[in-house]
């Protein structure tokens, strides 16, 4: 597979989510699949800070979202062309490349026009009385087209209209042919035909061209200087001359100065409404600099994205990284309840009801024959002993227990011991930063029939900091339950010493009468015994929805 795999957990992870999917990733790896990037989808909470720190491992990739990006999906090697080339350029392009539109740029990279095949194609073609005789060009462009050399004048650079005539006749005949034309505006084309040479200059006509690179005699080339009279040599016949002249008219003036543009960094989804808009079969991608970065047409929207996920701890879209749900998802490692949404292709569904992912990565290391080094064997282990708070959560399973005993040996650590340092590290509320930070460092949003709740969980060694910033921790709920119009919005603080939560709540006001355990005060509520959010807190809120 030639695709980035990021493994990734849930929104405001916790330390089993990064755990989980730094040691994933490290498998994935191992096992072949080079293309494994650990990720996160928000800021390490402190106590994993604590613990990659401890540990000497680098944070995985943030992502954001992962929204396919414009850059995902354009050409990133555009065919261009310069404003100052000629159609007849442009047209070789066109061939060789089979594109049918060329971004027009100026010096620097930045587009300044659009040309077609089509706008090209109907300015040669299509009928007209003019169309097939007059054209516009440069003096430098056109010497340039048909390979020639000026022999006289040739110093103007500036854009000028010119009614083209063939020299290929009696001198009476073609004299009769250019009778009545200003000629200021006619290029007169003819090979060694002195007649005709002689009278194109007599009338002083902008611009002679010799072909088949025969030279002008002496006493014409100096008539031609004293009228004024501009001449230019061509190695090319006649009839391949006259051809190339009328394709040497300049891209910048057959080019759209109207075009429509895009940001690389922005979503694939804004391209598709921008090229339905705009009507456009090509859309420039421009980077941050404003220069030309790719090209996106109609067929770009159906290429495949250059990535894909491995989801761990989670399966719901709601805790999701924003754009999960817009790209291909390979694999689920999870252990709480289901709430995903179909996918397309079969995929590996790994769940069990254990206390920790990690605990399920870790088997993923003994079903392969595999033991994860030091490093990532102590890294498990502190997930499994963050999620059951060292082991003593109702979650905690015997697989939980025989997995951390096996990684302690590997690891060389004591879990009991490793499990007291990483509470103790970060159980004050003041290392969150802010009361905004404590309740959305590990929040996660649960839905049922129509009805959305969210709840935090922090874990202290008692309740005094809690109690002296209770107030803007509940303003903060009544502004997430406001923001993300939740039904509930709740904070589980836990207490690993007593085994005991408060829950702070912001939420319907029939709360208090199914809440089902004791009041406190006003929107906080004791819960003995009660240390899983996942086992304890969310079934139980879930059953109060179906009574509110």
């Amino acid at each position: 597979m030639n695709k980035t795999v990021y493994i990734i957990g849930h929104r405001n992870p916790d330390t089993d989510s990064i755990a989980s999917a730094i040691a994933y990733a490290a498998l994935k790896q191992q096992t072949g699949m080079s293309g494994a990037v650990a990720a996160m989808a928000g800021e390490p909470n402190p106590q994993t800070r604590y613990i990659l720190d401890r540990l000497g491992i680098a944070d995985p990739l943030y992502l954001a979202d992962v929204h396919p990006k414009v850059r995902d999906i354009v050409n990133r090697r555009p065919v261009t062309i310069a404003m100052e080339s000629s159609a007849y350029e442009a047209l070789e392009k066109f061939h060789s490349s089979g594109v049918r539109v060329l971004p027009v740029l100026d010096e620097s990279g930045h587009p300044q026009g659009s040309l077609s095949l089509l706008r090209l194609s109907e300015n040669y073609l299509l009928p007209g009385s003019d169309r097939q005789r007059e054209f516009t060009t440069t003096l430098p462009s056109l010497a340039a087209t048909l390979s020639g050399s000026f022999v006289a004048g040739g110093n103007d650079t500036g854009a000028v209209t010119l009614k083209l005539f063939i020299g290929a006749m009696l001198e009476e005949s073609f004299s009769g042919r250019i009778e009545g034309h200003d000629p200021a505006s006619l290029l007169v084309m003819t090979g060694n035909r002195r007649t005709i040479q002689q009278s194109a200059i007599e009338r002083g006509v902008k611009l002679l061209v010799v072909t088949g690179d025969h030279p002008l005699d002496p006493d014409l080339l100096a008539l031609a200087g004293e009228k004024g009279v501009t001449v230019l040599l061509t190695p090319h016949d006649t009839a391949t001359a006259a051809w190339l002249s009328r394709l040497s008219t300049p891209v910048s003036l057959l080019a759209e100065r109207r075009f429509a543009t895009i940001g690389i960094g922005e979503p694939v989804k804004s391209l598709r409404r921008k090229m339905i808009a705009s009507g456009e079969s090509a859309v420039f991608a421009l980077d941050e600099e404003g220069a030309l970065a790719g090209v996106a047409t109609k067929s770009s929207l159906m290429a495949p994205t250059p990535y894909a996920l491995i989801l761990v701890d989670h399966n719901e879209m709601g805790q999701a990284v924003p754009g999960a749900e817009e790209l291909e998802i390979l694999e689920i490692i999870d252990h709480h309840k289901l709430g995903n949404s179909h996918t397309v292709m079969p995929i590996a569904f790994i769940t069990s009801p254990v206390g920790s992912t990690c605990t399920l990565v870790a088997q993923r290391y003994r079903e392969q024959g595999l033991e994860p080094d030091r490093c990532m064997a102590s890294l498990l282990m502190a997930g499994i002993l963050s999620d059951t708070v060292i082991l003593k959560s109702p979650t905690t399973t015997t697989c939980d227990r025989t997995t951390a005993a096996w990684l302690e040996s590997l690891s060389g650590l004591s879990a009991e011991e490793f499990g007291r340092d990483i509470f103790a590290a970060c159980s004050s509320l003041n290392n969150y930063g802010s009361a905004q930070r404590v309740v959305e460092a590990d929040f996660k949003l649960f839905s049922h029939e129509g009805k959305s709740v969210g709840v935090g969980q922090v874990e202290v060694v008692g309740f005094a900091e809690f109690y002296g910033m209770k107030e803007e921790l509940l303003r903060v709920l009544t502004g997430i339950k406001q923001r993300d119009r939740l039904f509930i919005a709740g904070l589980m603080v836990t207490d690993i010493t007593t085994e005991t939560t408060l829950f702070l709540v912001e939420g319907h006001t029939r709360i208090a009468h199914v809440m089902e355990y004791p009041q406190l005060e006003p929107h906080l509520y004791e819960l003995r015994n009660v240390m899983s959010r996942k086992k304890q807190m969310i079934p139980h809120l879930l059953k109060i929805l179906a009574k509110v």
